[in-house]
């Protein structure tokens, strides 16, 4: 049920289960009464007898009430069943003597009664008109994410290879200083050399001199 459904079965099957409550123990005459307003309209229930009559609206009104106000019957099944009822009410109506203007529509003051019940024949149709709205299909839209994972794996993918940069080129620089100390003490090993030869050439000369 919907939730916009529920003030007009409510409202509506409440009205209508207690007028079917209070015509349980409708007397005789009355119920001659509403047959003879009935007949104008269906001239089959003149054969029905006047307090058998009176029961059937009563259990009608009952059991049109009860499908009003019960959650589970479906509102276009309760609107088919109020819509019966009321295009009843209305057909009597417009087809008793004396309810009518001339033009056969406008109620006159008899007629007020059973024009009020109109209401009813409206309610029915919204109820079973009223279809269900298709469901609105929300299109998800999904963030690239492989981009951001791709920006973020070439934001890596340099800065590794920079670090590989730093590392050789400090590795060449470890390198380059060992060179240079190797090639130092190189010369000072030669210069060293070439030193003890001299000395050693000085003093062979003095021996000589003597």
């Amino acid at each position: 049920m919907k939730l916009s459904h529920i003030p007009l079965r409510l409202t509506t099957g409440a009205y209508i289960l207690n007028s079917g409550l209070n015509k349980r123990n409708m007397d005789a005459e009355n119920a001659a009464y509403l047959q003879q307003m009935a007949a104008n309209a269906f001239p089959q229930v003149q054969d029905i007898e006047p307090a058998k009559f009176g029961k059937l609206i009563s259990t009608a009104e009952i059991c049109v009430g009860l499908s009003l106000l019960i959650p589970f019957v479906p509102s276009r099944l309760a609107g088919l069943m109020l819509g019966c009822f009321s295009g009843g009410m209305v057909r009597m109506y417009l087809m008793t003597p004396g309810m009518t203007e001339a033009d056969g529509i406008r109620p006159t003051p008899d007629g007020l009664g059973l024009a009020k019940d109109t209401w009813m024949a409206g309610i029915a149709a919204a109820l079973v008109l009223d279809r269900k709205r298709p469901k609105t299909k929300v299109k998800v839209v999904t963030v690239p994410t492989p981009v951001m994972g791709t920006a973020a794996a070439v934001g890596t993918k340099g800065a590794a290879k920079g670090a590989a940069k730093a590392a050789k080129t400090a590795k060449a620089a470890k390198a380059d200083k060992h060179a240079k100390a190797a090639k130092v003490a190189k010369v000072a090993k030669a210069a060293a050399a070439v030193k003890v030869a001299k000395a050693a050439k000085d003093r062979a000369g003095k021996h000589g001199s003597k």
